[in-house]
């Protein structure tokens, strides 16, 4: 058995690293003194090694755990470690389209970079019979949610779609989101809501470009608010004048989305 000094000198991992460890449940010592000294086995040897080669080919302290946890021999590592290649591939195609993604942002004339202008003004929205479903989820789940919307929705459509957003700042996975289409009559369907939006008083801008620029069209509502010391609430509306079609997604450049935000007076 060795005390915890000399098993970091043979392991080459430190006292501070051997009592995490332990404290995670990744690797536990064989024998504890009554002092609470931790002592470690040639068992123990064995899992260090493995934890330090884990560690090499980057392992995350969870995913040794779960490793750590479940190993018996070598066959069940090399399962562990095709998984863990197929995360890593994963990354570096998510890294190569980062680059891409760099490298058309570089590729921009300068003047291109804050090109976009906003025409803000206050409106009133007129009264709109609506077919909607709410959900909490992420931005990005909006697509399937409308494809229920028009499934029901069909014909009885008025009007281009919007989003209605419930939540005074971003949220990654739980936003209160609720889809809407202006419809002529109400419409009866599993999960669908038949409403009447009522007149409001909102400050509105225009913003024609890919969906990830939304952010500045936001900023302009928000400097325009400030400067005429205007109050705003949820939820905010964006509504898709011109966007993608169900099949193409066509030129984001050319999608138009209006902003409208209501105030409070």
């Amino acid at each position: 058995m060795y005390q915890i000094g000399e098993f970091s000198k043979m392991t080459k991992l430190t006292v501070k690293a051997l009592r995490y460890y332990d404290e995670a449940g990744i690797l536990t010592p064989s024998c504890r003194e009554e002092s609470g000294y931790r002592l470690y086995s040639d068992t123990d040897y064995g899992k260090a090694k493995l934890i330090a080669l884990l560690r090499e080919f980057g392992f995350s302290i969870a995913e040794l755990r779960d490793v750590m946890g479940h190993y018996e021999n070598r066959d069940d590592l090399r399962y562990y470690l095709a998984e863990k290649k197929v995360q890593i591939e994963a990354r570096i195609r998510d890294c190569r389209s980062l680059m891409r993604q760099m490298d058309a942002y570089l590729s921009l004339p300068e003047q291109e970079e804050n090109s976009m202008s906003y025409k803000v003004e206050i409106k009133k929205l007129e009264p709109v019979l609506i077919a909607s479903v709410r959900f909490q989820g992420r931005y990005e789940d909006t697509g399937k949610y409308f494809a229920k919307l028009f499934g029901a929705v069909k014909n009885r459509a008025a009007g281009a779609p919007f989003n209605l957003y419930y939540d005074g700042e971003y949220r990654e996975s739980d936003a209160d989101i609720e889809v809407c289409v202006p419809v002529r009559e109400s419409v009866s369907a599993a999960g669908v809501e038949s409403r009447h939006l009522p007149t409001m008083e909102v400050i509105v801008t225009t913003h024609v470009g890919p969906y990830d620029k939304l952010g500045d069209a936001y900023k302009a509502v928000s400097d325009f608010a400030a400067k005429n010391h205007l109050e705003m609430k949820v939820p905010s509306r964006e509504t898709y004048i011109k966007g993608p079609g169900m099949i193409f997604k066509g030129n984001p450049n050319k999608y138009q989305t209006e902003i409208a935000v209501e105030i409070v007076r």
